[in-house]
């Protein structure tokens, strides 16, 4: 038996100032890097970062402190012991939507909509600009108030930059632990030899609809490829790609509908065990089926180009190194929707179901001429979520 509001809740977010307010990188010298010079202690421990020409723009900005102090010379003499701060100067983060949808919200969770194009966390480009700042925002001005209490919501899963729909965040420390307990289950059912382990009680089940590319014959399909990391330009940990030699993996998913016309298929990722990161665009492409207009990862889950070209103009203009041309993963353009989520909830064990509005893209022709009338969220009471479709 169901029962609950499906009416969406609210929407807040603040409008982009128009720099972020840059970066503080610190060190401290160790014993070891002491009678190191400041251009050759940088130069060295973060090479990613900036080639030698620039960590030189750099000092000589007075962009790096020692000691507190700034210093202009790339010659001085390190001292084991000495604090070394990198300030990154401010700079205007790519224009991304701010506003959050919220579906559900209770003194321990937060589940929200989350628009593609914008980021989860903090990385890379996108410092200021992300999910995490507005709850932050949202959160300093509740707390503000006297008659509430101070809360600190943060995301307990990501989404890719591209990626929309459902956010599950946490507002107390007990809600994080135990859904990352909850995630760390569905990490556990795949085991080393690839064998699906099935789970007395499923605590979280997301569902994601896709737009792939060609057509998928079979209506059923289970993936199980390892997932692991190789070296590649522009991604300093390395890219997640489909390898032998990965972490075990495993995806399961349903095909809702094919268009011949346009030489694509509608899919609905049912389950995903294990979870590793871009699971769904590297299984659906090594099944030799990438997500429709993705940039990144092409046929047998590898990117399309490995060469280390870059473009002209650079991320910021402090020196750092100039912007792949090939594509990362979070760049937009590909078709993945979290579209329901359901969820034992961490304190009070009921199940709430939240479901995403689908974009128009990722609806199934029936859904087209439907209204959305499921959209928000519902408690589910006398079921287990592994019961659930």
């Amino acid at each position: 038996m169901m029962s609950g509001s499906s009416e969406r809740v609210a929407v807040f977010g603040e409008p982009w100032p128009q720099l972020n307010e840059g970066l503080l990188y610190n060190d401290v010298v160790s014993p070891s890097d002491s009678k190191l010079t400041l251009i050759e202690f940088y130069s060295t421990k973060h090479k990613n970062s900036a080639p030698l020409q620039g960590w030189l723009q750099r000092i000589q900005n007075g962009q790096i402190t020692v000691d507190g102090r700034v210093v202009n010379d790339p010659n001085i003499i390190l001292s084991a012991g000495s604090e070394l701060v990198y300030h990154r100067l401010p700079w205007k983060e790519p224009d991304v939507p701010y506003l959050l949808e919220v579906f559900y919200e209770d003194d321990d969770l937060i589940a929200l909509n989350k628009p593609s194009g914008l980021q989860v966390l903090p990385g890379g480009l996108f410092q200021q600009r992300t999910v995490l700042k507005q709850l932050q925002w949202r959160a300093s001005k509740q707390s503000s108030s006297l008659s509430s209490q101070a809360s600190h919501p943060v995301p307990v899963h990501r989404l890719g930059r591209g990626t929309s729909g459902i956010l599950l965040c946490a507002k107390t420390k007990l809600a994080k632990t135990c859904i990352a307990a909850y995630f760390a289950d569905k990490t556990s059912v795949v085991d080393a030899d690839n064998t699906v382990m099935e789970l007395s009680q499923r605590k979280i089940t997301k569902i994601y609809r896709a737009l792939v590319h060609g057509i998928v014959d079979e209506d059923k399909v289970i993936i199980k490829q390892p997932i692991g990391i190789v070296r590649y330009p522009g991604v300093a940990k390395g890219l997640y790609v489909a390898s032998p030699s990965g972490k075990p993996a495993l995806s399961k998913v349903d095909v809702l509908e094919r268009d011949v016309q346009r030489n694509c298929t509608l899919v609905q990722q049912v389950e995903i065990q294990s979870g590793r990161p871009h699971q769904i665009r590297i299984h659906l492409a090594f099944l030799g089926h990438p997500l429709l207009g993705d940039p990144l990862y092409v046929a047998g889950g590898q990117p399309k180009s490995f060469d280390s070209e870059f473009a002209d103009g650079t991320f910021a203009q402090d020196g750092g190194y100039e912007r792949p041309v090939n594509p990362v993963p979070g760049d937009c353009g590909y078709y993945l929707h979290a579209y329901q989520l359901f969820l034992s909830h961490p304190t009070t064990n009921e199940v709430i179901k939240i479901t995403a509005p689908l974009p128009s893209v990722l609806k199934t022709r029936e859904e087209g001429r439907e209204v959305d009338k499921s959209v928000g969220s519902e408690r589910i009471r006398g079921i287990h979520i592994d019961s659930l479709p």
